[in-house]
């Protein structure tokens, strides 16, 4: 290797020539573009508001708090910022019962703040993505309660599930349908004279029904609130449970088996003309304004059905996401997904968390380290360092591999899943919901902690009391951004210098990826003729290829050898372009 040994991690070194920055058609390389496809390749920040940054000091994120750390996120060369729902809501299920999609909550601030926000960002370089909860709204919400107020059969239930039980009495649910969040997934009515009514379905909490995405209200309404949101300038929007809305009108039991198209309540063919429509209101605005699907779907060709080019941008790619840390898993992992995103033109997208899973330092730490029910409940061994290692490969694996790259807020601080918060302090209906058997999602949603010694660690500002919303554990003194920024080693600095390179080098991003050979336990691959991504997920450490200089590794290198639980960025002086093969990474011996 020309290079020698990496210098210090986080710190790029190379002796090669200078690379040329050339602007491949199509993608943006100062930020969010919405003239040219900057989704395609972009890097996009998740901000749960609630936990980013209080502005105000009552312990709860807030977009004043957001406002403050806009250029945090710049310098940390984000291209846009996905906001977690803000509207007006209960906050039965963290914002996600949505009661008013036109208004700001006001523990959150206002649509004005909004619109401010937005700028803002956008003056930085930054697009704003709005997440859509169009399954499901707050049992608050006007339409709802007009609903609860009218008799069965009105034209106000005939925008919900409204529906007579079974039995004798009625007594009994319409069908077996189980809930998301554990328990059944209907919930009987009360007449104003105090008998029984019907019932009403959702397949969250009894505080979210399910909306009636058969009746023409419930499609306008939602086509002009993307309208009202793209009229304020966002640059797209994450539509929550992409694939629950339609169900089939005779509600019947779900099969064993059920074939493609045949669920009665996920991934049925009739949401592709949803989605067309969303599309072409997207399109009907200058500039790119995407569409991005939360679709949790095995089947891949089912899946790549939503990306085709008259429907959605691009969806989350959860498969690699709940994969174990294993070489053979992830490759298999990558290469379908990529296969599946071929046939449609669309690019993947890649991400290690997000508000509703397990954090990636607890998760790799653990011995069975795939996303699992069991893996999530509290007390399960886990080695914080080594889930810190592997999260730091896996960011630089990640943020290699072609497509979208989607960062959990506090990801880029290698914060640890908080497992022993309060049991007054829990609110997650997943939690609440299951008596406890499940712990729910707070764990990764405490604030960030961003200076001082001591919680709040300035999550909230200066002559603030009290505690934020949720607890944060006195460990994160050494994960606050203050400490992490003085630390040329740390996760931060990792990530500042990943996202440095992965935008000013044209071989990152959308494109093409070619596997290099490798033994079983490694994962080597080229992006275009001048970088090389290696993961050493063996035993023992391995030697790099030979001719090549070193641009950013995860772990510290020694006599040109990467450790286990590690990726390296290297820059070869000459890749052989014809059978286009490298020299072998070998293992070494286990």
């Amino acid at each position: 290797m020309t290079d020698g040994v990496l210098a210090g991690v986080g710190a790029p070194r190379s002796t090669a020539e200078p690379r040329s920055t050339a602007e491949p058609e199509g993608r943006s390389r100062s930020g969010f573009d919405p003239d040219v496809q900057w989704w395609r390749g972009a890097v996009i920040y998740q901000v749960y508001v609630r936990s980013f940054a209080d502005g105000n000091g009552d312990g709860i994120g807030d977009l004043a708090g957001v406002r403050t750390r806009l250029q945090y996120l710049a310098d940390l060369g984000v291209d846009a910022i996905w906001f977690t729902p803000w509207y007006v809501s209960p906050l039965a299920d963290g914002g996600y019962d949505v009661a008013d999609y036109r208004a700001i909550d006001p523990s959150f601030g206002s649509l004005d703040e909004a619109e401010t926000l937005i700028s803002e960002a956008r003056n930085l370089g930054i697009g704003t993505i709005v997440d859509i909860v169009p399954n499901h709204v707050s049992d608050q919400h006007p339409w709802f309660q007009a609903a609860l107020a009218s008799k069965p059969g009105s034209p106000e239930r005939a925008r919900f599930w409204f529906h007579p039980g079974r039995g004798k009495d009625g007594d009994e649910m319409p069908n077996g349908w189980v809930s998301n969040f554990s328990g059944p997934a209907w919930t009987r009515t009360q007449n104003p004279d105090g008998t029984p009514g019907e019932w009403y379905l959702h397949l969250f909490s009894a505080h979210q029904p399910d909306l009636n995405w058969s009746h023409p209200d419930v499609r306008a309404e939602h086509e002009a609130v993307l309208r009202f949101w793209f009229d304020r300038g966002v640059a797209g929007v994450r539509i929550d449970s992409a694939m629950l809305l339609m169900k089939d009108p005779a509600l019947p039991e779900i099969p064993a088996a059920p074939g493609p198209g045949e669920h009665p309540n996920t991934d049925r063919d009739e949401l592709h003309e949803i989605y067309r429509r969303w599309r072409a209101v997207a399109d009907s605005y200058s500039g790119a304004r995407i569409l991005v699907g939360e679709l949790w779907l095995p089947d891949i060709e089912r899946f790549a059905k939503y990306l085709r080019p008259d429907e959605l941008h691009t969806a989350f790619n959860f498969d690699f996401l709940a994969r174990p840390w294993d070489a053979a898993s992830l490759k298999d992992s990558i290469d379908s997904t990529l296969a599946a995103h071929a046939p449609v033109g669309a690019p993947a997208t890649w991400l290690l968390s997000n508000h509703d899973v397990t954090r990636p330092v607890t998760r790799y730490g653990q011995e069975d380290s795939s996303f699992a029910f069991a893996t999530r409940r509290a007390g399960v061994p886990t080695d914080l360092e080594l889930g810190r290692k592997r999260a730091r490969a896996a960011a630089l694996l990640c943020a290699a591999l072609p497509g979208s790259l989607y960062i959990y807020q506090g990801e880029e601080l290698g914060l640890d899943e908080v497992q022993d918060l309060p049991a007054d302090q829990l609110q997650d209906p997943m939690y609440l919901r299951s008596g406890g058997t499940d712990p729910g999602r707070d764990g990764c949603r405490v604030p960030l902690p961003w200076a001082g010694s001591r919680p709040p660690f300035g999550f909230s500002p200066a002559g603030a009391t009290g505690e934020s919303w949720l607890r944060q554990p006195s460990r994160w003194a050494e994960l606050t951004v203050e400490a992490q920024q003085r630390d040329p080693h740390s996760m931060l600095s990792l990530y500042r210098t990943m996202l440095r390179i992965r935008r000013s080098d044209p071989d990152l991003g959308d494109g093409q990826l070619q596997w290099l050979p490798s033994s079983d336990s490694v994962l080597a691959f080229a992006r275009g003729e001048r970088f090389i991504c290696v993961t050493n997920l063996s035993r023992a450490p391995i030697e790099l290829p030979a001719g090549c200089s070193v641009l950013l590794a995860s772990s510290e290198l020694t006599a040109d050898l990467l450790p286990p639980d590690a990726t390296a960025w290297l820059h070869p002086e000459r890749l052989q372009t014809q059978d286009r093969t490298l020299r072998c990474p070998t293992e070494g011996g286990e």
